[in-house]
């Protein structure tokens, strides 16, 4: 629902046209080469179905991710529209993103979501439409694959931080990210708005938590995994410092999550101790990882993300989507 102070602005829109029953909705904040990359994979999606493109530009001073969208619109055949998002965060750009289409294309009834750092595979829109469809589920998801630029990084895709939820297609019982997804207009009209949690704008993990409501709920969850997503991984991924902070936020996500569903004072407490006796439980499980896994940076894990749901416990947790007001 938007309201009379809303502060969004529409920058590009082709017009919108009242049978489009598809929206992919792209969030994007500062990376406007990778965006251009991430639109010429819609433009080359192998489908017969008409679709549109509702782009969020959340950098409301240099919009640079704004002027890609703009050309894009101009000169593809695929219709959609551009606005700017300045209220900064990622919850915010995601809300502005499905917000828009549900208005903007009222009959539409499958939203899907992309990140502006990925690569659709040619059949991934028709896949989704397709596994929503034959499933009647209310949310499905795919995997995101890592493409690394250091190939003596390979070894990584086992670490949480890049290995898909599942490998199987069906039914699941929920799923995690919305960097590829699929979300029915009826999801939206169950949930409270906003669908993603401001409290998780910096932190991340607002998708998380709108599927674990969205299990809650009832609605049902489906996996394609065959309609694949790309993403770049850049050396500074890699790293133990950039690991070590991503699983520091995981745990703090789960932290959060948990407390919501919290609801007395007893409850929170059971929930604190519970935080801190996963401490030396996650050194038992990182053990064990140590005799199999060769890569100390996956067996580590555990300990990253039982030490980030402590520290959130104490008000101490990373805020990866805070960034400068200055445009870089």
């Amino acid at each position: 629902m938007r309201h009379s102070h809303d502060p969004r602005e529409l920058v590009a829109s082709t017009g919108g046209d009242p049978n489009i029953g598809i929206v992919v909705c792209i969030p994007s904040f500062r990376r406007p080469r990778q965006l251009k990359s991430t639109l010429q994979s819609l433009a080359g999606q192998r489908t017969l179905l008409r679709f549109a493109v509702v782009v969020v530009e959340n950098d409301g001073l240099g919009r640079e991710s704004a002027e890609v969208a703009t050309e894009f619109l101009r000169t593809a055949a695929i219709p959609g529209l551009c606005i700017v998002e300045p209220r900064q965060g990622n919850c915010h750009a995601i809300n502005a993103a499905f917000e828009t289409a549900l208005a903007a294309y009222r009959a539409a009834t499958s939203f899907l979501m992309i990140d502006d750092d990925e690569i659709a595979s040619p059949d991934w829109l028709q896949r989704m439409v397709d596994a929503a469809a034959t499933s009647g589920a209310d949310l499905v998801g795919g995997p995101v694959l890592p493409r690394f630029a250091d190939h003596n990084s390979r070894g990584l895709g086992r670490h949480p931080a890049f290995r898909p939820a599942y490998q199987a297609t069906g039914p699941v019982p929920v799923i995690y990210g919305c960097g590829n997804c699929l979300i029915t207009r009826r999801v939206f009209e169950r949930l409270a708005d906003p669908a993603f949690d401001l409290r998780f704008n910096f932190l991340g993990g607002g998708d998380t938590d709108f599927f674990v409501r969205c299990r809650q709920a009832g609605m049902t969850f489906y996996w394609a995994a065959d309609a694949v997503i790309t993403e770049a991984v850049p050396d500074s991924r890699t790293s133990l410092t950039w690991l070590a902070l991503r699983g520091l936020r995981i745990g703090a996500i789960n932290y959060h999550i948990e407390v919501k569903a919290a609801r007395s004072r007893r409850a929170r407490i059971r929930l604190l101790a519970k935080m801190l006796a996963m401490l030396p439980l996650s050194l038992l499980r990182a053990g064990r990882l140590l005799l199999t896994e060769p890569r100390a940076l996956i067996a580590l894990h555990p300990m990253t993300v039982a030490a980030g749901s402590a520290l959130a416990a104490f008000g101490i947790e990373p805020q990866p989507y805070k960034a400068s007001k200055i445009a870089s």
